[in-house]
Formats: C-alpha cells, structure tokens, sequence
C-alpha cells in the first residue's frame, strides 16, 4: 500500500448558504470557532481544529431558495459532516439559539467510544455531533 503524501493544510469544510451571517453565527456557537477572514461572499472559520468556509449562493439562485422554520432538512445530500464536541447537552442550547435542530438524547447512539446524536443547521444541513465517552 502506497503512503499517503504529506499533508499540505488543514482539511475542512465548504457550505454554501443563503445566509451567510445566520449560517456563520450557528458555526461559530455550535464548534466554537472564530471569523479569519470575512468578505461579501464568505467567511473563513478557525478554531478546535476544524475550518468552515460559509460561502454565499449568489442572488439568482439565493433568490428561489425558501428556508421554512423550523429548516427543512436536506436529506437528498451524499454526504453529513461530523463534527466532535466536548459537550451535547451545552451544544443543544447553542444549536436551538442559532436556529439549528438536535434529535432528542433518547435518539443517540454510540459508535467508537463517542456518544452521537444528528441534527442540523439553519439551513437544514444534516450534521453529525460526537461527544469522547
């Protein structure tokens, strides 16, 4: 088996929104993580080793897009980030507060040593949250 090269940078995340500064908020509350580089059509978010890239639908498209409330969830995605916390019950209070949706604590599971529970962001991004057991 053929060694991987060496790492160039940090791995991260690209997720287009109609909203970037709604979708920025639920980011940097949920994984806590900081605004690197701000521009009108993305912010780059640092922080507990991960980077998220909000970037911006342009308008055109933007414009057809309906987020219902709660968000619909995007269920017909490939793929569903997964990201580690140190805590579901504190990341539950900051996901309700930014928009987001948390499946009730009776729905985790546990995988690998980690207590896993999906919801998803404003948008209705699925996404996966672990806590280290």
């Amino acid at each position: 088996m053929a060694k991987p090269p060496p790492q160039q940078g940090q791995a991260g995340l690209v997720i287009f929104a109609k909203s970037v500064k709604k979708l920025s908020t639920f980011y940097i509350r949920t994984l806590g993580l900081e605004v690197q580089e701000s521009a009108r059509s993305h912010q780059l978010l640092r922080g507990n080793g991960y980077e998220v890239v909000v970037h911006a639908i342009p308008a055109k498209y933007a414009r057809e897009i309906k987020i219902a409330k709660p968000p619909e969830l995007r269920e017909d995605s490939a793929m569903k980030p997964s990201f580690v916390v140190p805590d579901l019950q504190a990341l539950r209070l900051s996901v309700v507060a930014t928009g987001g949706w948390l499946k009730p604590e009776e729905m985790a599971w546990t995988f690998r040593g980690h207590k896993v529970l999906d919801g998803c962001d404003p948008e209705g991004n699925i996404l996966q949250f672990k806590q280290k057991l």
